[in-house]
């Protein structure tokens, strides 16, 4: 089989190591791919938004599978473009999609489905902005109802600091804050049969202790030593098949990879966020541990046949990964800077980096690498993680320290009803 596989950040070149290492894969062709999924496979140019243009390269590269990462093609709708060649496609219809592209339908949706969220209000101008903050209180959660990269949302007790992020955006959803640990869990789905994966849990706030603002996501670790006995079939049963009923209901079914973004409240898991395609940087932790061939599976779910998929079978242990930032992350990321220690080193995945003229490998973006580690626990792997951290050399390069700390000394607790 071969493959294309469409996105270029860490998330995907995870992807492409996944898909790299299935039996059935022959070859594997990225776009516009990255220096590091470029020692796995063809690396073609392409702009990932362009409906046609990706389309058209399915057809040309003889793909006779397409697998996308990003959520700004799907939400343009590249899938359905893939679809309509003939060519079988990974990743939700344009319309299913807005669950993620839009936080007010996604709202519609989890309220049609009965599904455990927060309480919320869609505010077009500062004055229904300043209602709502005012009927939620503090901590203070403004969401940009649009995508935004994983950074255009604000939770803070600053009333002034929620206000001036609303009147940033066109539209916002203010909820009420939902308090206990989050939770990241992905499903693999047809738009019937659905199969959850290891539950992950990242971090977003780019400074140590979960201080400074939002980004894209600064590492992550998989499995979960303290999550509630049941809380995947309990996920399943309240959450994913019934807003995968809802989204059936309305003629949309969403096939492709779901990410349900989770808090553990004292009332049990609530819904945060929906989103149409894996999590980065969660993905680098769980791909890290399925022993089940990748793109057979997704196939599966691309082909409407998932419900015969065998049982999923994972490693045993924990997967651990650290974000290497660039300096000014996530504000204007410094670029150009030379890396070295990141080419060719096994667990270092690629996700800002570009190679210069002259060959050297260099920064290109905000999250610039993701070093991935497995072991026999979460210490293990953690202690793995951050020795390739150690490795590596880039000016001005940022990260956290803490990333799986809390769940190593057994701090984190489900809080009680």
């Amino acid at each position: 089989m071969r493959v294309l596989l469409v996105g270029s950040g860490g998330r995907e070149h995870a992807l492409a190591t996944a898909l790299a290492a299935d039996p059935s894969v022959t070859s594997l062709v990225c776009a516009p791919g990255n220096p590091g999924m470029a020692a796995l496979g063809e690396v073609v140019p392409v702009d990932v938004t362009d409906v046609d243009a990706v389309a058209d390269l399915a057809v040309r590269v003889g793909a006779d599978f397409v697998v996308i990462g990003p959520e700004q093609p799907l939400v343009a709708g590249v899938a359905d473009a893939v679809r309509a060649t003939g060519v079988p496609c990974f990743g939700p219809s344009r319309a299913a999609a807005r669950l993620e592209g839009s936080k007010a339908f996604a709202k519609e949706i989890m309220q049609a489905a009965n599904v455990p969220t927060a309480r919320s209000r869609v505010c077009v101008d500062a004055a229904e902005t300043a209602a709502a903050l005012d009927e939620f209180g503090a901590p203070y959660v403004v969401k940009d109802d649009g995508l935004a990269a994983g950074k255009g949302v604000v939770v803070t007790s600053d009333r002034q600091a929620a206000l001036d992020h609303a009147a940033a955006c066109d539209r916002v959803v203010v909820e009420e804050y939902l308090s206990g640990p989050e939770v990241s869990l992905f499903v693999v789905t047809d738009g019937a049969a659905a199969l959850p994966l290891l539950p992950a849990q990242d971090f977003k706030r780019v400074g140590e202790g979960d201080t400074g603002p939002n980004t894209g996501g600064m590492g992550a670790y998989a499995p979960l030593p303290w999550a509630p006995a049941g809380l995947v079939d309990d996920v399943m049963t309240d959450v994913v098949h019934p807003t995968l009923a809802a989204l059936r209901e309305r003629g949309t079914p969403f096939a492709g990879l779901l990410y349900v973004g989770l808090a553990i409240t004292p009332d049990g898991p609530k819904v945060i966020e929906f989103n149409c395609r894996f999590g980065d940087p969660e993905t680098q932790v769980v791909l890290a541990l399925l022993e089940t061939p990748l793109a057979g599976l997704l196939h599966a779910a691309a082909t409407g046949t998932l419900a015969a998929h065998p049982p999923l079978r994972w490693r045993s242990g924990s997967a651990v990964t650290v974000v290497v930032a660039a300096e000014n992350y996530p504000g204007t990321p410094r670029k150009g800077d030379v890396i070295t220690g990141a080419d060719g080193v096994p667990g270092v995945i690629h996700a800002g980096t570009a190679r210069r003229d002259d060959g050297a490998l260099v920064s290109a973006g905000g999250r610039v690498l993701c070093c991935t580690a497995t072991g026999p626990d979460l210490a293990a792997a953690r202690a793995g993680a951050y020795a390739l951290v150690d490795g590596v050399r880039l000016d001005g390069a940022q990260h956290r320290r803490d990333i799986a700390l809390a769940a190593v000394r057994g701090e984190i607790a489900v809080p009680a009803a």
